[in-house]
């Protein structure tokens, strides 16, 4: 039998896999789909896109709802939505269906990533949050590397309904895990009704966190939209082979979110922040001069492993100093930030590689590694002015 803390963070973190896993499952299906609808990549493209933007649109007003209502209660509401949505999912009998179902999963999915980083202060002693923190990191690492994977064997041995109704089972897991063993709410004060949003954002503090994790999401995109260019059409490897070769970083991540965590409750946010950014600019730097396989994926490496040791950093920093009555809004505001900044990346740095690679489909490998040069050149300047925003933080949180 699970003790109460090891099930309260099982069921967090299967809620924090699950919402990854909505993700990076779909994708895998999309060629399947296109031929099961008889519908163009740009129609099924919206059943990646319905995900995303559910959860944009909803992440921060699911925060507030839960330090309103209750973070368990509205945990065990997302968990269930999520669940039944998956479902819909699988039996869809049109695109239109399935769009529709994604969007509730991506609602669902909201409620449950803004929850799960916001019970964290509720389940576990201050003095562990880092290493939470990190676990939770990782587990949103390992859905996104299982994805591909799993949705691959789902997708040959049963179809592309699959892919979704495996959702159902795990989610029903995690809804006895969560129903049994996360602390129940205990009422609000009438003052955290107040705007939360607005007077939690007055902290510089806190700007600055937010600020730092949209843009190194944003260069951590930038390896998923530029990696498959360089490395399929610039280094001319196979498509298996590159599928392992994009899955490096998050497994990584995977494997360092963890240790990441316990570094920062041993050694303090401050420096561990500002060890992760110092980590992800020499992945950058190195990314903007890499040449060849074996020197593109170590420094892939060292990009995640900062980025690991920095998101930990970061959360327990910005969510250690959020009075307990509007975790849930801070929560989802450090998740928006973070999607805010994988759309930037994907648009912005996306649009850097596609200038100094014109002509993907076409352009030499010389041309293609320019492009990865002139991309990471500029995500190394998001990464210094992310440190400026860190030295300017704890410096004056250092004077007070």
């Amino acid at each position: 039998m699970l003790t109460t803390s090891r099930g309260s963070l099982v069921g967090l973190s299967l809620s924090m896999l699950l919402a990854s896993l909505g993700t990076s499952i779909a994708n895998v299906g999309l060629p399947s789909l296109a031929q099961a609808f008889e519908a163009s990549f740009h129609a099924v493209q919206w059943v990646v896109l319905a995900y995303l933007l559910a959860i944009t649109a909803v992440i921060v007003s699911a925060g507030r709802l839960g330090d309103h209502l209750g973070r368990r209660r509205l945990l065990l509401a997302g968990l269930l939505l999520f669940t039944v949505a998956c479902g819909l999912c699988g039996v869809a009998p049109a695109l239109e269906w399935l769009i529709a179902a994604r969007i509730l999963q991506g609602l669902g999915a909201a409620v449950m990533m803004a929850m799960a980083l916001g019970m964290v202060g509720d389940t576990v002693a201050k003095e562990r949050t880092g290493r939470v923190m990190g676990l939770l990191g990782t587990m949103s690492a390992v859905g996104t590397a299982m994805g591909p994977s799993l949705g691959g064997v789902l997708l040959s041995l049963w179809g592309w309904r699959a892919i979704f109704l495996v959702g159902v089972p795990l989610g029903s897991v995690a809804v006895a895990l969560a129903y049994h063993y996360l602390p129940v709410d205990r009422p609000r004060a009438p003052a955290s009704t107040g705007p939360g949003v607005w007077s939690s954002l007055q902290a510089p503090a806190l700007r600055a966190g937010l600020a730092m994790s949209a843009l190194v999401a944003a260069v951590i995109m930038a390896t998923f939209v530029v990696g498959p260019f360089y490395l399929s059409r610039g280094l001319g490897l196979d498509p298996e082979w590159m599928g392992l070769a994009m899955a490096l970083g998050p497994c990584v991540a995977a494997f360092t979110g963890v240790p990441a965590g316990r570094l920062t409750d041993r050694f303090g946010s401050q420096r561990m922040t500002l060890a992760g950014l110092g980590l992800l600019a020499c992945g950058a730097l190195l990314l903007s001069l890499a040449s060849g396989l074996v020197a593109y994926l170590a420094s892939l490496v060292i990009l995640t492993t900062g980025y690991s040791l920095f998101q930990a950093a970061n959360n327990t920093a910005v969510m250690s100093d959020v009075d307990g009555s509007r975790r849930g809004t801070v929560s989802g505001l450090l998740n928006l930030s973070r999607n805010l900044g994988l759309i930037f990346g994907a648009s912005v740095l996306g649009a850097v590689f596609a200038w100094a690679s014109p002509d993907v489909t076409r352009a030499l490998p010389q041309a293609l590694a320019f492009g990865l040069h002139a991309t990471f050149s500029v995500a190394l300047g998001l990464i210094l002015l992310a440190s400026v925003m860190a030295w300017r933080r704890f410096g004056a949180c250092n004077r007070l």
